[in-house]
């Protein structure tokens, strides 16, 4: 079912047409891993088209239109997500493991839930293409799963040093990636 590849091609390319479009404007960062966030982001939106067109191309994971329904399903869900946890952040958004200048602690909406919503919803959007599109995304899945994970350790880390009144209860309060499990 080409119909569902192709919707999914095309959600992940308006979801990174808006991320970069949405990171106009954000807080300055003090460290150097926040320079040159609009090129990353390019270079990976370039690196997902070459691996759709070439490596993943005719290999579906399932015929089965239940099956790419489902994933279709989790894959908007996901990228509605991390949207909506984007928009929370406001200005304070940065790269992975960035620091902003003059940070705020970010509690509500999606937050509220899970501490790195964005992560998240990044996360099931790939596993959503996973089981609509291709087996073959699944390593894509593992490599970003784990580098978010590492990420959120360091953010948490940081956010541990800055916010040393409140951060240690929204942390017990809240799961890292997954609401109520993790």
């Amino acid at each position: 079912m080409h119909v569902i590849d192709d919707v999914i091609f095309g959600g992940w390319v308006a979801f990174w047409i808006y991320w970069l479009a949405a990171s106009i404007g954000v807080k300055a960062g003090q460290t150097r891993w926040t320079r040159f966030a609009g090129v990353r982001g390019g270079v990976m939106l370039v690196g997902l088209l070459l691996l759709r067109v070439t490596a993943v191309k005719g290999h579906a994971a399932t015929n089965d239109p239940w099956l790419q329904g489902i994933g279709l399903a989790v894959f908007v869900l996901g990228l509605a997500l991390a949207i909506w946890a984007r928009v929370y952040l406001g200005r304070n958004w940065g790269m992975p493991m960035s620091q902003k200048v003059d940070p705020e602690l970010v509690t509500t909406g999606p937050y509220r839930a899970v501490r790195h919503p964005i992560y998240s919803g990044i996360i099931l959007a790939m596993i959503g293409t996973t089981i609509a599109d291709s087996l073959y995304w699944l390593g894509a899945v593992v490599v970003l799963g784990a580098y978010f994970a590492y990420s959120a350790v360091v953010e948490e880390r940081l956010m541990a040093r800055l916010f040393p009144g409140s951060y240690p209860e929204y942390k017990r309060s809240t799961k890292m990636l997954i609401p109520l499990i993790f």
